[in-house]
This record gives C-alpha cells, sequence and structure tokens, in this order.
C-alpha cells in the first residue's frame, strides 16, 4: 500500500514539473532562455555587474530586469553594486550620478523618456552605460539592451540613442468592474476589483514589466462605455493600488470617465458642463482621484456615442465638455482623451461621415490639456478602412489615433493575423493636410501642426488566459503597437523579426518564413472577410462569422448590406459626388485619387464606390471574378500559413506549437466558412458563375444564413 502511495506521489511530482517547465507563453518576449554558448561568454564578459548610484524606482526596475535577463541568457546572475568593475553595464542620469556625469553623453533632445546606450571606458574598466535625462529613460533604455542581448548581437561597441515620438502611449483596457472584457478573447479581465485594493496579482508586476519593455506608459483601467461607480471612493483606492504597481514601471493609470456621474453620484439634477455645480463637482472628484494617485494621467471619455451620456444630451459641444474636464485635472496635470468616435444616428446618409461633421467645426476650440482620440479609419475597426479624415483635417488640435489590438473584427483570438501592417499602412498614410508629405505619423507625432500633446492609443487584447492575448502570435500585436507608439515610422516587418526572436529562438531558419508569413497574414484576412474595400460584412452583435446579408436591424448602419449595397447590377458604397460624397471630407489630392474607380487602390474600390459585376479590374478581369479569387487567395494564404508552421515544429516547443497549430486549423475551417458563405450570397445577387475551376460553397445560402452563435466571447449581452 505504502509503495504505490510513492509511487503515485512521485508520478505527481513528475506531472507537475513537467507542467511547470511547459511553455504556456506566459514570458511573452521576456523569455531570457539561454543563448549560444559563444554569445552567452560575451554577456558574461560584459555584463558581469550591475551598477547603478541613484534610488529611483524606474532605476531599480531596469537594474532588477538586466540581472533576471543576463542570469536567463548567460547562465550566471551579475551582482548588483554601486562599485565600478571591469565587465559592468551602468545605470543612470547625469543629475544624480557623478559616473554618468563625468562621460558627457549626448543627452540633449531626449527628453525624460529617451536614452542613449554605449561601449565606453570607466577607470580603465571597459563598461557598457544606460543613461538618459531621467529614472524612465534608463527604463526603456535598459530594456533595449536586452532586446539587443536576446538577438545576439555584439555588444562590444555598443551604440544606440532613440527617443519616443508620441508622448501618450497608452492601452485602453475595454474592461469592465465585473472582470468581463468587451470585445476580449483572452479570458478575464487581469483587474480583480473584487480583490483589490488589499490583494494585488503578480500579473500586475508582469504586466508593466511587458509594457515597460515595449515603451507603453499608460493605461486606462476600464471600459469606455463606463460605469459611473469607477469614480467613487471605493474603486479609486482599488485604482491606486494597481497605479502603486505600475508606477516603477514608468506607467500611469486613467480611467475611463462617466458623463452622467454628477447625477448618479453626486445627486445632481444635471451633467449640463456649462452648469457650475457640475464644473464644481468635477473639480472635487478630480481632487479626491489625486490625492490617492498623484501621478493619475487623466480621463478617457466616450460621450454621445452607442447610447453614452454626453454633452449634446444639453446642446452643447463635444468642446465643452471636454473642456469643463479638463479645467477639473489641469491643476494637477492631467490630460482629457476625448474619442471622436460617435456612432450615433444623427447621419444617417454615410456613417463614416460623422465624426468630421461635428469634430471639425470644432477644430481650435479644445483647450490645451485635451487630445481628441481618433480611430485609425473612419467606420469602425475593419481588417482594412482608408485613413480617418479627421486626420489632416484638424490642425489646431492634437489627435491621438486609436488602433484596436484585440481582433474584434478579425477572427477574435484564432485567427492569426499580424496587425503590424495596418498600424503602419495607416501611419504612413498621406493626409496632405498641409501638401504631400503630410503622414497621419506627422499628425499624431505633433510635428506637421507643432502640438507638444501626442499620442497613440490601443484597445488592450490582454486577459487572463496563460498566454495573456489568447493566442501566442496575438502577443505580437501587443508588442507591434508599442514599439509603432515609441516610433510611428518603424517597419513592420523588424518588429516582428524582434517579437520572433525573443519569443521563440533567434535561429534565421526559423525567423525567416515565420516572419514572412506574419506579414501576409493580416492581407489573408482581409482577402477572406473584406475583400476591395468591403466592410464590415461580419455578423452583427458579436461581430463573429459572416453575415453580409443581415438587413432586418432596426436602424440601417446597424445592417451589414448598408455597407456593401450589393443588388443586381453591382457592389459597393458610393461615397464620390454622386452618393453620400465622404470623399469630400479628405484634402483634394487624396479625394481625386480615390474618386476614379479606373485609377482608384484596388484595396479601396468598394469602399468608395458601387460599380457593375462586370467591371474591369487593372488586370483585365471583372470584379465579379477577381471578387471570388481575393476570397480563394485569403483561404490558400492560411493553408500555406498553416503548412508553413507544420516545417517549424522542431524550433518550437511542443505546447505553443500545437496550440498555434490547432488555431490555424480553426482559422483554416473559419477562412473556408467566410469564402462560402461570402461567395453563396454575392452569387445569389450577381446571378455570375464562379470563375472556371474554384469549387461551388459547401453548402446552400440557407444554411449559412442559419447559424447562429448567442454566446460568443466578448459580446456584451
Amino acid at each position: 500500500m505504502r509503495s504505490g502511495w510513492i509511487i503515485g506521489v512521485l508520478i505527481a511530482c513528475l506531472l507537475a514539473a513537467t507542467s511547470a517547465s511547459a511553455e504556456g507563453g506566459y514570458d511573452l518576449w521576456l523569455r531570457y532562455r539561454p543563448l549560444p554558448p559563444t554569445s552567452a561568454a560575451t554577456v558574461r564578459a560584459h555584463a558581469g555587474a550591475i551598477v547603478t548610484q541613484e534610488a529611483d524606482p524606474r532605476i531599480a526596475s531596469a537594474k532588477a530586469e538586466l540581472i533576471r535577463a543576463v542570469e536567463g541568457l548567460a547562465g550566471t546572475a551579475p551582482t548588483s553594486d554601486a562599485v565600478m568593475r571591469p565587465g559592468a553595464i551602468l545605470l543612470g542620469t547625469p543629475a544624480r550620478s557623478p559616473l554618468v556625469r563625468q562621460l558627457g553623453l549626448p543627452l540633449a533632445g531626449l527628453g525624460n523618456e529617451g536614452y542613449v546606450i554605449r561601449s565606453v571606458v570607466i577607470a580603465g574598466s571597459p563598461t557598457i552605460v544606460v543613461a538618459a535625462n531621467d529614472g524612465a529613460g534608463v527604463l526603456y533604455g535598459a530594456f533595449a539592451l536586452i532586446r539587443h542581448l536576446q538577438r545576439g548581437d555584439p555588444i562590444d561597441r555598443i551604440a544606440l540613442q532613440s527617443r519616443p515620438e508620441v508622448g501618450l502611449r497608452v492601452l485602453n483596457h475595454w474592461d469592465n468592474l465585473d472582470r468581463q472584457v468587451e470585445r476580449g478573447y483572452a479570458g478575464q479581465s487581469i483587474w480583480d476589483w473584487w480583490r483589490l485594493p488589499g490583494q494585488t496579482d503578480a500579473r500586475y508586476t508582469d504586466y508593466a514589466r511587458a509594457n515597460a519593455s515595449i515603451g507603453i506608459n499608460g493605461a486606462v483601467l476600464n471600459n469606455v462605455n463606463a460605469k459611473a461607480d469607477s469614480l467613487t471612493t471605493p474603486y479609486i483606492a482599488k485604482a491606486a493600488a494597481v497605479a502603486d504597481v505600475l508606477r516603477p514601471w514608468g506607467m500611469k493609470v486613467y480611467l475611463s470617465a462617466r458623463f452622467s456621474a454628477p447625477i448618479e453620484l453626486g445627486g445632481l439634477k444635471t451633467a449640463d458642463p456649462l452648469d457650475p455645480a457640475v464644473a464644481r463637482w468635477w473639480r472635487g472628484k478630480a481632487d479626491e482621484i489625486y490625492r490617492a494617485i498623484p501621478d493619475f494621467g487623466g480621463f478617457l471619455v466616450k460621450a454621445n456615442s452607442e447610447g453614452q451620456p454626453g454633452p449634446r444630451d444639453y446642446r452643447r459641444s463635444h468642446a465643452d465638455g471636454a473642456n469643463m474636464l479638463a479645467a477639473a485635472v489641469a491643476p494637477h496635470g492631467g490630460v482629457v482623451m476625448w474619442r471622436a468616435f460617435v456612432y450615433a444616428d444623427t447621419d444617417p446618409e454615410d456613417r463614416a461621415k460623422q465624426a468630421y461633421t461635428e469634430f471639425k467645426p470644432l477644430d481650435g476650440r479644445f483647450a490645451d490639456n485635451v487630445i481628441v482620440q481618433v480611430k485609425n479609419g473612419p467606420i469602425d475597426f475593419q481588417p482594412r478602412e482608408p485613413f480617418h479624415p479627421l486626420f489632416g483635417a484638424m490642425p489646431k488640435t492634437p489627435l491621438m489615433i486609436e488602433f484596436q489590438i484585440t481582433k474584434e473584427y478579425l477572427g477574435f483570438a484564432t485567427h492569426l493575423a499580424y496587425l503590424g501592417p495596418l498600424f503602419a499602412e495607416t501611419l504612413a498614410a498621406d493626409t496632405y493636410g498641409k501638401g504631400r508629405g503630410s503622414t497621419v505619423a506627422r499628425v499624431i507625432d505633433g510635428s506637421l501642426d507643432g502640438h507638444r500633446l501626442t499620442g497613440m492609443a490601443g484597445v488592450a487584447n490582454i486577459g487572463t488566459d496563460r498566454n495573456w492575448a489568447g493566442s501566442i502570435f496575438d502577443q505580437a500585436n501587443w508588442y507591434a503597437f508599442g514599439r509603432l507608439a515609441w516610433d510611428p515610422r518603424a517597419k513592420p516587418d523588424a518588429i516582428a523579426a524582434d517579437w520572433a526572436a525573443a519569443t521563440f529562438t533567434p535561429d534565421p531558419r526559423f525567423l525567416a518564413p515565420t516572419v514572412a508569413a506574419m506579414m501576409r497574414s493580416r492581407e489573408a484576412v482581409v482577402d477572406y472577410m473584406t475583400p476591395l474595400g468591403l466592410a464590415h460584412l461580419m455578423a452583427t452583435g458579436h461581430h463573429y462569422g459572416p453575415g453580409p446579408w443581415v438587413a432586418d436591424l432596426a436602424r440601417p448602419e446597424w445592417n451589414p448590406v448598408y455597407y456593401h449595397r450589393a443588388d443586381a447590377n453591382g457592389i459597393g458604397f458610393d461615397r464620390t459626388r454622386t452618393g453620400s460624397n465622404a470623399l469630400a471630407q479628405y484634402a483634394p489630392p487624396v479625394a481625386s485619387r480615390f474618386a476614379d474607380p479606373k485609377t482608384i487602390d484596388e484595396q479601396y474600390l468598394l469602399w468608395f464606390h458601387h460599380v457593375p459585376w462586370d467591371h474591369r479590374m487593372a488586370d483585365g478581369a471583372t470584379l465579379w471574378d477577381t471578387l471570388v479569387r481575393r476570397y480563394d487567395r485569403g483561404v490558400a494564404q492560411v493553408a500555406d500559413t498553416r503548412d508553413t508552421w507544420a516545417r517549424l515544429k522542431p524550433f518550437v516547443d511542443a505546447e505553443r506549437h500545437g496550440r498555434t497549430a490547432d488555431a490555424l486549423r480553426v482559422q483554416l475551417e473559419e477562412a473556408q466558412w467566410w469564402r462560402d458563405a461570402s461567395i453563396a450570397y454575392f452569387a445569389s445577387l450577381s446571378r455570375r458563375p464562379l470563375p472556371a475551376g474554384l469549387p461551388p460553397p459547401a453548402h446552400p445560402l440557407d444554411w449559412y444564413k442559419a447559424q447562429r452563435f448567442p454566446w460568443a466571447p466578448g459580446n456584451p449581452q
């Protein structure tokens, strides 16, 4: 009996050890697995000690992370000291470190978050110095050095220098107080409001580490569809506990504010922003928050959109509402991020025109500490949209761009869709706001119009799943957002290579095919979901799966048929002068480029034009044949990625390889579903045969229409 018990214990211990050593993705791109022997020896020779002479908590975080990284990469823990020795890494600022001060490094113009990394000699000893004007810059420099080490790059003559181009680099968590995450596909919210403030989770620190490693410096903790409870005293204490964990990693916390909170919490009869009692209530609330969180970043506000209360309820403008809140946080150095997403039944002609119509007349009327947060495109985070017409159209107002990292419209967490190309495509788009070269990147980094308040926001894809993001490759979108927020002109393929090297292996035999597949993946999703400029064809509500036939919802713009306008004659939304004239919201050079269906980039054709099924494309094929072939191309690309991943099995641990292989299998099935359902529906309208050699849909159209998914994740019930 006893021997059986012992065997059972041994088996349990073995299983526990196996589970502990298995790679579930929790470490993200901060895995710090051993380098090849030669590279590891080089790291040991140059990182035998981590030296700092300062007590800044952010520099302490930098030192702790470097010790952790060197121990993992080189197999030996460096010493921690304030005394120089050969082969040391020195961290510090010239203001507080005599050793750094004497080096005279080129820190002017780098601000508080930029850094310099150099190989130097101090007292005859070779040293790597990570220097900045402030602790935040030292922290970011330490992670840049770690990234250099992870790639196995030489460090004996290292010379790196960088500063962020954008000031506010913020994750927007659409997390509710009950831990449900709206449009989240990676489990519950990581913020356990029920247990806060008394109990914080170690995951909060790891979250902050990951963000610091890619330069993200802020987090909005709660959903933009905010509850007033978030501003009550108990919840302010909970937010303060989170802020205490994030602060040593260079992050500020923000809160989404419900505009009607003075009524719901303060007992007022109005939330009119011009009412003195309302302004007084918000000033008192801001004072209360800053007493608990001295470095509180400010408020994010969604107003008069999708039923949320706002200033227009009182016949006031968005500027009136934003400026009232801005006055409340201004004495504390806070900002207001006011969303320009105004999805309401106010412009039935064309939903894409609503934000421009409401915000363009307000240019120059916002307070200095207000920044207007504009989605990357004029509809709603579609697989592909043209850039939002507000970019380049409000030169007197700071604008920050809002991307969606969580893949609400790109297959949730199951589909591999690297969004670096989507982000970069938008940032590189030329608005012509001040002539050629007026890119979206120049709008949001302030260089085009001379704004000092700048920002980029990303709707987070983070949850309690072991791998944080629902799938391993969805981690890359969090990573890419941070890197592009730091440098909007960075190349998405280089970012993908850095992520893949740190997350898996820097072996070029793995990196080359993996990066190539990542760079093609978003275009594949566009092809099998919304090719040639189509948009919003997803089933309504949960946005899962195809639903281009939906036409029975109360408001026109709730229905996918509103967006594609397909009929027996053709397909596409006419946004030219003969249609909604949304083109007029763009600068003339942009509008003229989009205006002609014969010259427009075909990726936007059906966004701006309703064209006949037999319209001839640039290669001479008909629109119908091209549309069907695009659907086919998307499916084929997913199949190719699945096969590529199978060949890469020797380079990846079994758990992460298997999980990704499973996801790719599901993606291929769903891409085929998208292809077949869409073709079945559009064929019923066009009444044209499929191009020769292409298979028909697997089921009749009614079968696809009958599919129901009442409990899709991330969908508010």
